[in-house]
């Protein structure tokens, strides 16, 4: 073997290895960031709590630790890289580095069931809750009908069937403010398309995070033929990927996340779009790592606008105030800057 053959190899082989450490080196800093942000969370509020508070077993402190606080903080770090996940399966699926939950009507579909829920069912959050997820899972499935009745099956199709769908959901939505009472309704619909965590308690848990970790676990376990779906149609099913097959099933799960989670938030702008372009820039081209980053930032970008949503001001503020001002200056520095390699 020649020289340079030989220092080329090695050379290679070393820079192999400084990207794999590196990636690793962003992976443990994310997951310490996510982890100390979710500590400083518990402690942060209307209702201040220290250490000793909890340790002595204050009856006051621990049950605003146990009913409000742990609730509240867990649902940041699940909804945020819930969103973040979701996100990038949208934007790799699609190849759309723009894609987000509205793409194909998620969030259309849910605020339209939310109006639903606050309007004909009752004002209780568990109706409004069922309603936006019923109204999210309706929206996608119309679309992906919609696409498959199309001559053109792809991408193409879904996205000009979210783009009706979406369409027809906010027309149903402005038809249900139009008949909402002004005073109490209309003010309840605003509010929950506003996104808050504020309603969050250890009873509206349950079933958000079943339903979480069992799409989390069905992407995960796709991860392999989600990379895959990133490239043109045809190269994937070369690569032995039944792109119809796959492209539904991870559509869904992403949906089942993302439905999951603002069902009980409310609407939640940026974090879907923001989470995976951020692991992007910080990753590069290590693909495999993307996603579990893109959810980490996902977790810490919906603890920091709860944390400011809460203890900013003295009422309680809407948390996609927060992740707009955070996200939209940070999507401005992509597109412009250093990021447009990522577009």
């Amino acid at each position: 073997m020649k020289p340079f053959t030989v220092l080329h190899l090695i050379r290679t082989g070393c820079m192999q290895e400084n990207r794999e450490g590196r990636i690793k080196w962003i992976l443990a800093s994310a997951f310490a960031g996510t982890t100390v942000l979710f500590l400083a969370s518990l402690f942060v509020g209307k209702y201040p709590l220290t250490l000793n508070q909890l340790l002595e077993k204050e009856e006051q402190a621990l049950r605003v630790f146990l009913t409000l606080r742990l609730p509240r903080t867990s649902m940041a770090l699940l909804g945020g890289f819930a969103l973040g996940i979701a996100g990038n399966v949208y934007q790799t699926v699609f190849r759309n580095p723009l894609a987000a939950p509205d793409i194909i009507g998620v969030s259309s579909g849910a605020s339209a069931g939310a109006a639903f829920g606050i309007l004909f069912l009752s004002s209780g959050t568990a109706a409004v809750t069922f309603s936006a997820f019923l109204g999210a899972l309706t929206a996608v499935l119309l679309t992906l009908s919609l696409a498959g009745t199309g001559r053109e099956k792809g991408n193409a199709s879904i996205v000009l069937s979210g783009i009706a769908v979406h369409a027809l959901a906010q027309t149903m939505l402005m038809v249900l403010k139009l008949t909402a009472d002004p005073e109490k309704e209309l003010s309840s619909i605003e509010y929950w398309m506003m996104g808050s965590l504020g309603g969050i308690t250890s009873y509206r848990m349950p079933v958000t995070v079943l339903v979480c970790l069992g799409a989390l676990t069905g992407i995960f376990l796709l991860r392999r033929q989600v990379l895959l779906l990133s490239v043109e149609d045809e190269e994937s099913r070369m690569l032995g990927v039944d792109v119809g097959k796959i492209r539904l099933m991870v559509l869904l799960l992403a949906t089942l996340l993302v439905a999951a989670v603002i069902s009980v938030t409310g609407l939640i702008s940026f974090v879907g779009l923001l989470a995976p372009h951020t692991a992007r820039l910080l990753a590069g081209k290590s693909r495999s790592s993307v996603m579990l980053l893109g959810g980490l930032m996902g977790s810490i970008l919906l603890i920091t606008a709860d944390m400011l949503a809460r203890g900013i001001a003295a009422g309680e503020l809407p948390v996609s105030i927060f992740t707009s001002l955070l996200g939209a200056p940070f999507l401005l520095y992509l597109m412009a800057g250093k990021g447009k390699a990522y577009f």
